[in-house]
């Protein structure tokens, strides 16, 4: 099995900078269509192509706002209501009931 990567954005704490999409060097960061709720837009995730080397995650000044999965296909699922999907889901840091949605960020109980 393929080992795939991800990059996910708080989009609520992205400020639109554009350094992340300049740093990435296989291309796979672009701005979104829309605003976020402070008025910026924000970065987005446009495809496969992910190497996991975190130069967008390093590069942003955002502290908290780009979290870069390894093998996200390694993750357990869930069922996420924000979504209303069957998701992959991210392990919480400190509290191991806590887990977060990958396609949303919000988080989801165990």
């Amino acid at each position: 099995m393929a080992v795939i990567n991800r990059v996910l954005i708080q989009v609520d704490d992205c400020k639109g900078c554009g350094l992340c999409i300049d740093a990435c060097p296989v291309n796979v960061l672009d701005f979104a269509n829309g605003l976020n709720s402070m008025g910026y837009r924000p970065a987005h995730y446009v495809g496969e192509g992910c190497t996991g080397c975190g130069t967008c995650f390093y590069t942003c000044p955002e502290p908290g706002a780009i979290t870069v999965v390894r093998n996200i296909e390694g993750l357990a699922e869930g069922y996420c209501p924000h979504c209303n999907a069957t998701v992959k889901l991210l392990p919480g840091n400190r509290d191991d009931s806590k887990t977060f949605c990958v396609e949303c960020l919000n988080p989801v109980n165990k």
